[in-house]
């Protein structure tokens, strides 16, 4: 029996070509298609796909909201979320909400087959670039004190609410530093946004 799949996608196009390609292949069976996910629960009741594509940036209901409600209602329904961002927080909020995997829209065609084929035996997919973000992130970050005095200042004082401009003319320094300390601090705390960082210094250092 061929794996019945659904698509998400916002762009016609790309719906179109990742049909084609599923419909190719022996092994599947595209049973619909929507660009957002408006009408996720009635889509899921008339087709009953057994593994989902959901992308994750798309109008109205977006994949994460669309990923949700599956999972809540109908949590034996597989979902390999998929993107063009290597996006540490979507990343991290799909695996938390019920994603089966997650790969980028620029994967190999032959890597999106073989990553909708291991999600419906139960398997979990990644990107390997993903993977490396999951590993990051759950390694233990780096000890505070690996941070210098004047980078524990800048992060403090961005959670504060300060502007990296606010954050010169406080320290007086340049806005370019500001900039480097920035680099610096996201590397030692394995994050890879301001959001993160700030979140890592209230949760260890406020």
């Amino acid at each position: 029996m061929p794996i019945k799949v659904f698509i998400y996608d916002d762009n016609g196009a790309r719906r179109d070509s990742l049909k084609s390609l599923l419909e190719l292949s022996q092994d599947m069976q595209v049973v619909g298609a929507a660009m957002d996910c408006s009408a996720v629960m009635e889509d899921m009741q008339i087709h009953a796909p057994e593994v989902v594509l959901m992308d994750i940036n798309m109008p109205n209901v977006n994949g994460l909201e669309g990923l949700k409600k599956i999972k809540q209602s109908l949590p034996h329904i597989k979902v390999l979320m998929q993107t063009v961002f290597e996006d540490s927080d979507k990343i991290f909020d799909s695996i938390r909400n019920g994603a089966s995997g997650y790969i980028l829209k620029k994967d190999e065609p032959q890597r999106i087959l073989q990553a909708i084929r291991e999600v419906h035996e139960g398997g979990a997919v990644m990107n390997p670039s993903i993977a490396q973000k999951v590993l990051l992130h759950f390694q233990p970050a780096e000890n505070t004190t690996s941070l210098s005095e004047r980078e524990k200042q800048v992060l403090m004082l961005l959670a504060d609410g300060k502007s990296y401009k606010m954050v010169a003319d406080k320290l007086g320094i340049t806005y370019n530093t500001v900039n480097t300390h920035i680099k610096r601090i996201y590397e030692k705390l394995h994050v890879d946004s301001l959001g993160e960082a700030i979140a890592f210094y209230y949760r260890n250092m406020a």
